[in-house]
C-alpha cells in the first residue's frame, strides 16, 4: 500500500491523538449519546461506541462514568450537534463538526476563525457536495484468521474498503451502510478498538509549502477551540 496509505492512515482518527482535548471531546459524545439512547450501552448503540472509542485512548474510568451520569441528569440541557461549512485560505474546502451548548458562541467563533484567516464560512451544502461521508472501523489484525475471507464477508454488510498494517485492520463503509457493519461485527463477538465518521475528500486541492502553512494555522486555531470535535479539508 506504500507511501499513500501511510499518509492516509496518519490522519485515521487524528481527533484522539491530541489528548489534552481528547478527552473533553469524546466525554460530550458520550453525553449527546446519552441524551439520544439512555444511559444503558447494551441498548444504546452509540453510546457503546463513545465508550469503547473512550477507552482506547484510556480516558479514566470515572471521567466515562462522570459523563454518563451527568448527560442522565435532566436538569442539564446537553449538546448540539453542528457542522460548518467554509473556504480557508487557496480555496481549500474545510468542514467543521462542533458539539456546543451555545450554537451562537460556536457560529461566531469559527466564522471569526476564517475571516481572520482570509476564509470565509460558507452555507450548508457550500462544500459537502466534495466530500464522501464514510464510517471507519478499527479492529485487531491478530483477531483474524484469514483476512481475505473476512474481506468477502463483509462484502455484504456494505464494506467498501479494508486496509491493514502490522497491527490492525481499518474497515470503511458508506454512511449508509455504518449501522449494517456496525451490527454484523458485534454479531461475530468482535471487539472494535475504535470507530468514527469521517468526511472525505473526493478531490484535493494542491498548494506549496507556503500555503500549506496558511492552511494549517486555520485548521490548528479551529481545533483549539472547545466546541470542536474533528475538523476536514481537501489539502492535498
Amino acid at each position: 500500500m506504500g507511501r499513500i496509505f501511510e499518509k492516509r492512515k496518519h490522519k485515521m482518527f487524528a481527533r484522539f491523538a491530541k489528548m489534552s482535548k481528547a478527552f473533553n471531546r469524546l466525554g460530550k459524545e458520550i453525553e449527546i449519546a446519552v441524551k439520544a439512547g439512555g444511559i444503558d450501552p447494551k441498548v444504546n448503540s452509540k453510546l457503546r461506541i463513545a465508550i469503547q472509542n473512550a477507552k482506547s485512548v484510556n480516558m479514566p474510568k470515572e471521567r466515562i462514568e462522570s459523563a454518563v451520569k451527568r448527560a442522565s441528569n435532566k436538569d442539564t440541557s446537553g449538546y448540539q450537534e453542528i457542522v460548518y461549512e467554509g473556504y480557508g485560505p487557496h480555496g481549500v474546502a474545510i468542514i467543521v463538526e462542533c458539539a456546543t451548548d451555545n450554537p451562537n458562541r460556536s457560529v461566531a467563533n469559527v466564522r471569526h476563525y476564517f475571516r481572520d484567516h482570509e476564509g470565509a464560512l460558507g452555507i450548508a451544502g457550500s462544500i459537502s457536495f466534495m466530500f464522501d461521508r464514510k464510517g471507519l472501523f478499527k479492529i485487531d489484525k491478530a483477531k483474524i484468521n484469514d483476512i481475505d475471507s473476512f474481506e468477502l464477508e463483509l462484502i455484504d454488510f456494505g464494506l467498501d474498503e479494508l486496509l491493514t498494517d502490522d497491527e490492525f485492520i481499518y474497515i470503511y463503509t458508506n454512511f449508509v451502510d455504518y449501522g449494517s457493519m456496525l451490527k454484523i461485527l458485534e454479531e461475530k463477538g468482535i471487539e472494535i478498538k475504535a470507530t468514527e465518521l469521517q468526511y472525505i475528500a473526493t478531490n484535493f486541492k494542491e498548494l506549496n509549502e507556503e500555503q500549506q502553512k496558511d492552511v494549517n494555522k486555520l485548521i490548528e486555531e479551529i481545533e483549539e477551540d472547545d466546541d470542536v470535535q474533528s475538523v476536514y479539508h481537501n489539502m492535498q
